[in-house]
């Protein structure tokens, strides 16, 4: 006696999940992603005390050539004692 298998033949139920899940992964495609290094935030970083110190540096020469930057000698006398004690 032979069986046949009427309405199942050549269906394979895991090839059936198989290209549901496809089509799905199909219409969910990644975009493009950017990641940034640490080395180059701290570039990005350093760019900008860049420019900190260039309007500090531009502010001082202002007051120089005005007349009205005044030197404060305790303070640097103090730097310079710590400077030199910390040497060794």
């Amino acid at each position: 006696m032979k069986i046949d298998h009427i309405g199942s033949t050549g269906v394979n139920p895991y090839q059936r999940q198989l290209a549901k899940t496809e089509r799905l992964a199909a219409g969910k495609t990644k975009g493009d992603q950017v990641e940034i290094s640490k080395e180059a935030k701290e570039l990005q970083e350093a760019a900008s005390w860049e420019r900190a110190r260039q309007a500090k540096l531009e502010e001082l020469r202002q007051q120089i050539e005005t007349g009205a930057y005044q030197v404060d000698p305790r303070a640097v006398a103090e730097r310079m004692i710590d400077y030199y004690r910390n040497q060794r």
